[in-house]
């Protein structure tokens, strides 16, 4: 191939599967770029960035993609516009996962808009494409000119029937107690997410070990990959503009008064946020006042350095004299209190207040018909329990307006659906419904996604959902002193303590083991036995929520609540379904606008069909039961129906016994005595016993009402 150098390396599994990484041939005008495949699946993972640096920004602009052609599968996209549009939930899942492991390796101060988009364009049934994603990104980098301080790689762990597998098949995920998702550079784990079945910590931590090693193998080949394409060297960029005297003038100017401000334990985020600003805002009118009206003040610089200072001499303070900002020791978990059934008209509702950050949750409960239907391009299902997540930004005192769901949003969401997932009844006998939790976060400082988790609890314990265990989540946090060695493990992380630490750790799970987890490093290095640290601490935390969860209900309800929807299941023979659906739908149709129900027929089983009937009242799924049953009844000769007349005739009338089945009752039926007059009797709609006498060989039916009726004494038989 003309003016074409493909380079290809192999990485080799250990089940015999082989990843080929390929460039060269694709997407060359890109700054780098990589087609991944692994069986039938094949990704195109492309990254652009600008020469010049964003001025307005003092952070990496970094934005990932990823999207699923549905080509990649030969399926048409769903729906009128017959091509892909705004990325779904699962697109922008993965998304995050390449943008949290690739983001840390950037140079601090590098400020050029960067571009990493990862396409799906050949997809395989069994293969999930979510763990290759990071792979492929951090492969096209290296083969860039992007300053990039890779590579890294991501991949699942799964413990399946008691042994870890990498990057498993989707029909083996059912039978897995872990599946997470790690990513790593050859040194350090820098991300983990997924879930677990109540596994205990130090399993956790075997699998990612046992993912690292995998992770390892994966950087090295695409090391390989960047020699054999010519290692680029990384381009030089234009610096921020820095100023060390006025920096080292700040640190000298400010420490005191900062340190002042951290060890006053103000509690209130706004009050203790407004209190360091005001030492900034007095010091920058100070330097304009000294500089006059001709001096210049770097307010940009200003403002960095004394982020930095801050951020030190608080980090300073927690690992020299072990206390925060809020005036608790490390493993201190701010004031708790719950309460449920606080909206009387949702099936089940609570709210969960930890310090300055709550959650009101709520839980409707539907009918199957109301599942999430997930049209993915690999992936199709149908989702029976639903989880959103929305941050209003109330929450945080912010004047902005309320748009849809942000990929965070999306992101936490995901998290706490993880976390509860498991403890959700899975038998229909048992839980019949389809359940959609909703968290609306009115606080936020610090961890609203385990608040989530725990109101989500509560309000799924308040509508009786009979989940097999409660959950409590806790967000943990670290902080690091490289040149001595300290480190300090913390419960409970406030939202400034996220932003000035070294890692955010939210793990969640039962009293008998862990649920789901999601862990950011945001440092070169994390021992293993500080990560092994971290979870026992989390345990404890956990504990100690769940414990404050249990004061307020200790158990779900016996009963759903009055107001909730009532649910009746039932087989029956697969050859009547189309008696019950009848023409064109007119039968359902029909029932469910007599009885006031929701009718739903599952047909997915081999030798039955199941019926699902909904409404807001037993009677009126009782009617609708009985209604359909008797669509199933066969007339019988001989037996008593209590009927509904439909129609009168000049020789009778016509009487509805079974649903859908009607004969002919006679006039000379009626009664023992002579009738003149049908009318004289009966009228359509009323009710009237018979008894069938006959079905004749063409299913014509002959009732009697007389029958059933005592003669009158000296009365002949007519």
């Amino acid at each position: 191939m003309e003016n074409m150098n493909v380079i290809r390396q192999t990485i080799k599994m250990d089940d015999g599967r082989e990843i080929i990484l390929e460039t060269g041939k694709l997407a060359k005008q890109a700054h780098g770029s990589v087609v991944l495949k692994l069986d039938n699946t094949m990704l195109l993972a492309t990254v652009v960035s600008s020469k010049e640096p964003r001025e307005d920004v003092d952070f990496l602009p970094l934005s990932c993609e990823y999207r699923e052609k549905f080509s990649a599968m030969g399926r048409f996209p769903g729906g009128f516009i017959k091509r892909e549009s705004k990325p779904s939930d699962y697109e922008i899942l993965i998304a995050r996962l390449v943008d949290r492991a690739l983001r840390p390796l950037f140079p601090e101060d590098y400020r050029s808009e960067t571009f990493v988009t990862v396409e799906l364009i050949s997809g395989d049934k069994n293969t999930p494409p979510d763990a290759l994603a990071g792979l492929a990104a951090s492969a096209a980098l290296m083969v860039s000119d992007i300053p990039f301080k890779g590579p890294i790689s991501e991949v699942r762990v799964a413990r399946i029937d008691g042994e870890f597998k990498i990057n498993p098949h989707y029909d083996e995920f059912e039978r897995a107690d872990i599946n997470i998702i790690v990513g790593a550079t050859m040194k350090d784990v820098t991300m983990v997410e997924g879930e677990m079945k109540e596994v205990q910590e130090a399993d956790l931590v075997e699998a990612i070990k046992f993912a690292h090693e995998a992770i390892k193998k994966q950087c090295e080949v695409q090391l390989m990959l960047e020699e054999a394409a010519g290692k680029k060297e990384k381009r030089d960029y234009p610096k921020p503009e820095e100023d060390e005297e006025l920096k080292q003038k700040i640190w000298n100017d400010l420490k005191d008064k900062v340190y002042g401000v951290a060890k006053s334990f103000i509690k209130n985020k706004h009050e203790r946020s407004e209190a360091f600003d005001k030492i900034k805002d007095e010091y920058i009118e100070k330097l304009k006042e000294e500089t006059g009206e001709d001096g210049e003040v770097k307010e940009k610089l200003i403002d960095k350095y004394y982020h930095d200072l801050n951020k030190e001499v608080v980090r300073q303070m927690i690992l020299n004299e072990g206390v925060r900002l809020d005036g608790r020791n490390l493993e201190e978990v701010r004031p708790i209190w719950c309460e449920v059934d606080v909206l009387p008209s949702a099936h089940g509702s609570a709210v969960f207040t930890r310090g300055e950050t709550q959650s009101l949750s709520t839980v409707t409960l539907g009918s199957k018909m109301d599942a999430q239907s997930i049209d993915g391009v690999v992936y199709q299902s149908e989702e029976k329990f639903i989880l959103h997540y929305n941050f209003p930004p109330y929450s945080t005192g912010d004047a902005r307006p309320m748009r849809g769901p942000s990929r965070r949003e999306i992101g936490h969401g995901n998290l706490a659906h993880r976390a509860l997932e498991y403890v959700i009844p899975k038998d229909e006998n048992e839980n019949p419904y389809t359940i959609r939790v909703v968290s609306d976060i009115l606080e936020s400082n610090g961890s609203s996604s385990m608040a989530t988790v725990c109101a989500g609890t509560l309000a799924l314990m308040d509508a009786g959902v009979q989940i097999t265990k409660p959950v409590s989540g806790i967000a943990m946090g670290l902080i690091t002193d490289p040149e001595t060695g300290k480190y300090a493990v913390l419960s409970d992380i406030l939202g400034d303590e996220d932003h000035l630490g070294d890692m955010d750790f939210k793990v969640t799970g039962t009293k008998d083991g862990l649920t789901a987890t999601q862990m950011d490093i945001k440092i070169d290095g994390l021992p293993y036995e500080i990560m092994a640290k971290a979870l026992e601490q989390a345990k404890r935390g956990r504990e100690h929520i769940l414990g404050k969860m249990l004061e307020v209900i200790s158990e779900p309800r016996p009963q759903f609540k009055p107001h909730a929807p009532k649910i009746v299941r039932f087989d029956v023979p697969k050859d009547m379904i189309g008696t019950i659906i009848g023409p064109g739908g007119k039968m359902i149709q029909s029932i469910q606008q007599k009885t006031g129900t929701i009718i739903y027929i599952d047909t997915d089983f081999e030798d039955k069909g199941v019926v699902e009937i909904m409404g807001d009242s037993y009677d009126k799924v009782e009617k609708a039961t009985q209604i359909i049953k008797g669509l199933l009844a066969v007339p019988e000769v001989g037996e008593t129906y209590m009927g509904e007349v439909i129609a009168i005739k000049p020789y009778g009338a016509f009487v509805e016994i079974l649903p859908g089945v009607s004969g002919l009752l006679h006039i000379s039926e009626i009664d023992w005595a002579r009738i003149d007059k049908v009318e004289d009797i009966l009228h359509v709609g009323d009710k009237v016993k018979v008894k069938l006498l006959s079905i004749d060989d063409q299913g014509k039916l002959k009732l009697s009402r007389k029958v059933l009726i005592e003669r009158p004494e000296g009365m002949n038989r007519r």
